[in-house]
This record gives structure tokens, C-alpha cells and sequence, in this order.
């Protein structure tokens, strides 16, 4: 069994370890000054999920398989209790975790993402991944100029740039698989987390300015989730550890102490 990549903070802090899962096209490195920060109190894993970052690549890309990515990861490191927090699809393979496997969780916190399934709605960035022909650029600087075509948002386009790097036969390239994102997208994006109940202590983080968590959602999370609480994070859309990082983590400050 392959090991996610990780980054870890304050290895050698006193409590339980705080495991962190980014999103679709996310990385550890988007997490970094949460990692520094809460480093400083206690042990926090940023991991990269499968397809992502300097994690494997695999055709599957399955929530199961993510699951079981997770599971392999805590008894690698031989953790023995520990608290999770999933952002959008990290926030998705965190509630399967939990509902799946849920026996080692102290608290568990989700960012901007509810647990039903969601219509397909990154076809616009996927389409301008597509078209990037990233092999035959030289640098940031074209890549940026071809997702302009297709993207407005520079906040969209700065989030993906993080992920070109430089091959060793210096040809750039994504970290992420695109071919498998895309081919199995529905696979993941298009699923809700199976039917079941966690109890334990859960923190649902929704932005104000996103549309990921409606109040139509809450009855479903209150069924699946007795044991939770959902605060909205103000001035923030679905990126929200980045668009109010001192709100965000203020909430997972409380809500862990």
C-alpha cells in the first residue's frame, strides 16, 4: 500500500495530532501557515491526497480508496488518536472516514462541504486545464497567461499556478493527475458520503459569501452528524481557511480546546 505525502508541524508536541486534507486541485502547500501556526501547540499532518500534490498517482479515485488511503496513513505513523479536518473533498473523505472507520476520532472538522452529492461545477477549470499545453511552456508566466483565456478569477488561477512544477528534464508540468481528475470525476465529486452516523464531536465550517453548505443541508448533516455544530465563517466564500484566515482559525482553536 502506497503513503500519502505528508508535511508535519511541531513533530514533537505534547496532545493529539491534528491531520489536515485539502481539496480538488489542492496541496499540502495551501495549508502551510495554518501547519506553522497551529504547530506551535500541537502535531499537524498536512497530507496530500492521492492525485495530488507529491502524493501517488492511481486510475482509482474512488471516496473508498481515499478512505483507505487515510486509514494507511494513521497506522504508518502509528497514531493512535486523532483529530481530522477535511476542506471541500478533503471535507468529504474526512465524513466517509468518520462514518466508515470512526473508532480512533477524537473531534472531527469539516470546511465547506456538506455530505450530499453535488452536481458537477468545475467544468470551467477543467476545461482550462485542458487547454493549458503545459509541456511546451517555459514558465509561471505563460501558464498564467493561458488559464487567463478561459478563467477571470485570479484567486482561481494563483490556486492552480501552485501547482506547476519543474520536471528534471525541466519541462513543467501539474502536480495533480490531471487524467484521472478528469476521467473519474464523477466518481467523487458527483457522490454524496454513504448513508450512516458519526457521534462524535463535529465542527462544520461554512463560508458566508459559498454556496457548498445551504440551511437546506443542515437536516441531513444533523441526521448523519447528531454530535455537531455548524458556524459560518463571515467575509469568506469556499476557500475559507484563505479568505479569512483569522475566523477560521479562531473556530478551530475553540473547537479543539
Amino acid at each position: 500500500m502506497e503513503i500519502l505525502h505528508s508535511r508535519i508541524y511541531g513533530e514533537d508536541q505534547p496532545g493529539t495530532p491534528l491531520l489536515v486534507m485539502h481539496g480538488l486541485f489542492g496541496m499540502s502547500d495551501n495549508w502551510g501557515s495554518f501547519g506553522r501556526e497551529f504547530g506551535e501547540q500541537r502535531s499537524i499532518h498536512l497530507l496530500d491526497l492521492r492525485n495530488h500534490g507529491q502524493s501517488f498517482h492511481s486510475e482509482d479515485m474512488s471516496l473508498a480508496a481515499m478512505v483507505d488511503d487515510l486509514e494507511a496513513y494513521i497506522q504508518y505513523q502509528g497514531l493512535q488518536e486523532v483529530d481530522i479536518l477535511g476542506h471541500s473533498l478533503g471535507g468529504k473523505v474526512a465524513m466517509q472516514y468518520a462514518i466508515s472507520k470512526s473508532t480512533n476520532i477524537r473531534k472531527l472538522i469539516i470546511a465547506d462541504i456538506a455530505p450530499k452529492a453535488y452536481p458537477p461545477h468545475h467544468q470551467k477549470i477543467i476545461e482550462a486545464l485542458q487547454a493549458v499545453k503545459i509541456n511546451e511552456l517555459s514558465n509561471r508566466k505563460e501558464v498564467e497567461e493561458q488559464l487567463r483565456q478561459y478563467i477571470d478569477e485570479t484567486g482561481v488561477i494563483q490556486f492552480l499556478l501552485k501547482n506547476v512544477y519543474i520536471k528534471e528534464d525541466r519541462t513543467l508540468d501539474w502536480r495533480f493527475n490531471l487524467k484521472t481528475l478528469t476521467d473519474k470525476y464523477a466518481e467523487f465529486i458527483t457522490v454524496g458520503v454513504e448513508a450512516g452516523v458519526y457521534d462524535g464531536e463535529t465542527l462544520f465550517l461554512a463560508g458566508e459569501k459559498s454556496n457548498y453548505i445551504s440551511e437546506e443541508d443542515y437536516p441531513m448533516i444533523q441526521e448523519m452528524f447528531p454530535n455537531s455544530e455548524i458556524q459560518v465563517v463571515p467575509k469568506a466564500g469556499h476557500w475559507v481557511q484563505a479568505e479569512n484566515p483569522k475566523a477560521f482559525n479562531e473556530l478551530v482553536t475553540q473547537f479543539l480546546s
